[in-house]
């Protein structure tokens, strides 16, 4: 045994106040005479503590009427394409096989949906229905099947729309109707709306072969501008007051209200849509576009219910409202990074405000560090200019200092910029925090393959040498932005990991990356009044998820419409691989053997459940890594040694419930310790 569990805390779950169901009583659902309509919106990285009354009333009310999940669970790692995958499943990435967001997949050819060539031999950022379509076509996008399959299979009329990645996941086989950010499916359809001067997003052109717009279209699904400071990438969430995508996301909901609806007639939609989770990587979790992202997000919502009442198809309708994660400010250690305020006037950074300031730090970029311990790691990524949140000390020492690469022998391409001492062009080069770290065509037999995800980064080994593994996890274990590790367990009980299985990550076909190393967090520490800070591996944001962090973990869902109970608050665990089988079971198709659950205790027809039981557990490696040097992120060439403190493990808590016979594995939060 490589895992050491401590006795579990039982508890019947009778004394959450929840009566019995009998088999008999289970299968009566199946009997419905009419089964609704269902429409699952996903609202992209809601945290639970965003629906309030005053921000989010009509929420707020859908939620307080129908049933709020008090104890709901995004699947780890926490990224939206993950997700979508759940969502789709029903499943856990060790049995789908998919590893969005950004994944490595070599032996991949294609294009974007832009129509660009892509060079898979580097790392790709899969929020692109194109690569999708890409990765689909050696091997299965997923290994299991689908609830948009299972319901084309019954005459269930479908339709994905919204923002193009998890939208588009839903139906990749493309059976049903599709509406999003990049193009529109069938082409009958998007023929029909040309026609009718309706204006299409902008790449369905590179869709079908001679598509063409009509002149007036415009690009109705364009981002707004992002505020930034003096720096040009450093964004400034003081002048930054509106979110840059409700534009994009009210076009969208309206061309499912008016357009989609009266062409598919969809018994099963998903509407995905972008906000909050994108204003909160640019600006913040707490910033004042984050607030506006959630307003209009309420607005749209406002207008679905409206509209479904117009149709008088509200009463027959189950919403399900949930989000793919939640969200988490990024920082480092607020002790060695301390908030600051933005002077407006330079449009730079400004004084020390530990109460009200913004964060200055916690961006870093795996490859590099790697690269500087003598590693050959590569990210597929370019030259990074990240003057700012790759952090500022508490004294005002920048961790990464603006270098210049002057004849394009680093970045590939020189040009001219301003001149810091103050003349008006100079040809210093471009400017550059980080250099390049492409993958070559020719890995080194010691390569390291880094897809850069954020929350949580992904290390491909190619040479599957158990050496190296070693090497790279006890690095990786030194390292204060590195939180939680879990290795494919082909390379055995190494000290201080867990097993990517435990975590229902380790895929039969080794789809899996060899190691998943979560970001550092600090749950309890607080930026502009919300918990939760995080380090981010993949670039400039001041807004991530995807560690193991309990406030990525820890999501949204509501359901409202006339399966659920009313006014009630769910207090077992759920998780958003529960909503595939939940749906499946309301319209009575099949989804069998999911890694998710059937929410029972939440509809009508389920009545009361007493025979639930639930475990709390912790889990630990066998034994912790021992005669480290620990190394503060305040210094990216490990210099900067953190006294005291030599030895690492991790603590995973789970949650496991009992249903008829059957376990379900929730986790909570994987946190690194080190002592």
């Amino acid at each position: 045994m490589i895992i050491k569990c401590r006795k579990p805390v039982v508890s019947l779950i009778s004394l959450l106040s929840i009566g019995s169901i009998h088999a008999t009583e289970v299968n009566t659902a199946l009997a419905i005479k009419q089964k609704p309509n269902i429409i699952i919106f996903v609202w992209d990285g809601l945290r639970p503590d965003s629906v309030t009354q005053s921000t989010t009333p009509n929420l707020y009310r859908l939620a307080h009427k129908g049933v709020w999940f008090n104890d709901n669970h995004s699947s780890y790692p926490t990224f939206t394409m993950m997700n979508g995958s759940s969502f789709a499943t029903g499943d856990f990435a060790g049995k789908t096989g998919f590893f969005g967001n950004t994944l490595w997949q070599p032996d991949t050819k294609g294009t974007n949906a832009s129509g660009s060539l892509i060079d898979f031999n580097q790392p790709v950022f899969t929020e692109d229905y194109k690569i999708l379509k890409d990765l689909n076509q050696d091997e299965p996008l997923v290994e299991v099947k689908t609830l948009f399959a299972s319901a084309h299979k019954n005459g269930i009329t479908t339709t994905a729309v919204g923002k193009s990645g998890p939208a588009f996941f839903q139906d990749y086989k493309e059976k049903g109707v599709v509406f999003d950010e990049n193009h529109i499916y069938p082409e009958a359809f998007a023929n029909q709306l040309k026609n009718q001067n309706y204006p299409l997003p902008v790449n369905t052109i590179y869709r079908y072969q001679g598509f063409k717009l009509h002149k007036g279209n415009g690009n109705p699904t364009a981002y707004g501008i992002v505020s930034t400071l003096a720096d040009g990438v450093t964004t400034n969430p003081d002048k930054g007051l509106l979110s840059p995508y409700n534009k994009d996301n009210t076009y969208l909901m309206d061309s499912y209200l008016t357009q989609v609806i009266p062409y598919a007639h969809p018994r099963l939609s998903v509407v995905w849509l972008r906000n909050p989770d994108t204003t909160e990587h640019n600006y913040g979790v707490g910033s004042k576009a984050y607030y506006n992202a959630l307003a209009n997000q309420d607005m749209l919502l406002g207008k679905l219910i409206k509209t479904l009442k117009q149709n008088r198809t509200w009463n027959n309708t189950d919403i399900i409202i949930v989000s793919d994660h939640g969200h988490s400010n990024v920082s480092g250690d607020l002790s060695e990074f301390p908030l600051h305020d933005i002077n407006n006037t330079t449009n730079n950074i400004g004084q020390i405000d530990q109460r009200n300031g913004y964060s200055v730090s916690g961006d870093f970029r795996p490859a590099d560090l790697l690269t500087r311990a003598d590693f050959h790691a590569y990210d597929g990524e370019g030259c990074q200019y990240d003057p700012v949140l790759t952090g500022i000390t508490a004294d005002g020492k920048t961790v990464y200092p603006t270098k210049y690469d002057t004849t394009g022998a680093i970045c590939g391409k020189a040009v001219k910029i301003d001149d810091p001492n103050g003349h008006r062009q100079a040809s210093l080069g471009q400017k550059y925090t980080t250099p390049a770290y492409f993958v070559p065509k020719k890995l080194p037999k010691d390569g390291i393959v880094v897809a850069a995800n954020g929350g949580s980064t992904y290390f491909y080994v190619p040479s599957h040498s158990q050496k190296l593994i070693q090497k790279l996890v006890r690095f990786l274990q030194s390292r204060q932005e590195f939180g939680a590790i879990f290795v494919d367990p082909r390379y055995g009980a190494i000290p201080g990991t867990l097993p990517l299985s435990l975590v229902k990550l380790e895929n039969d076909h080794k789809r899996n990356p060899d190691i998943i190393a979560g970001s550092n967090f600090n749950a309890t520490a607080k930026i502009k009044g919300y918990d939760g800070i995080e380090y981010n591996s993949s670039g400039s944001d001041r807004g991530m998820h995807g560690a193991f962090s309990p406030i990525d973990v820890h999501n949204t869902l509501i359901a409202f419409g006339p399966s659920f109970k009313k006014h009630f608050t769910d207090t077992l665990p759920s998780g958003n691989v529960d909503v595939a089988p939940t749906v499946a079971y309301i319209l009575g198709i099949s989804l069998p053997n999911t890694d998710g659950r059937v929410l029972l205790e939440s509809l009508k027809e389920g009545k009361k459940i007493h025979d639930y039981q639930l475990s709390l557990r912790q889990y630990h490696p066998q034994k912790p890594a021992k005669n480290l040097i620990m190394q503060s992120a305040i210094d990216p060439d490990g210099k900067a040694v953190i006294k005291g403190i030599s030895n690492y493990t991790i603590a995973l808590f789970t949650k496991q419930l009992i249903q008829n016979g059957k376990t379900y594995v929730y986790f909570d939060q994987a946190k690194a310790l080190r002592y």
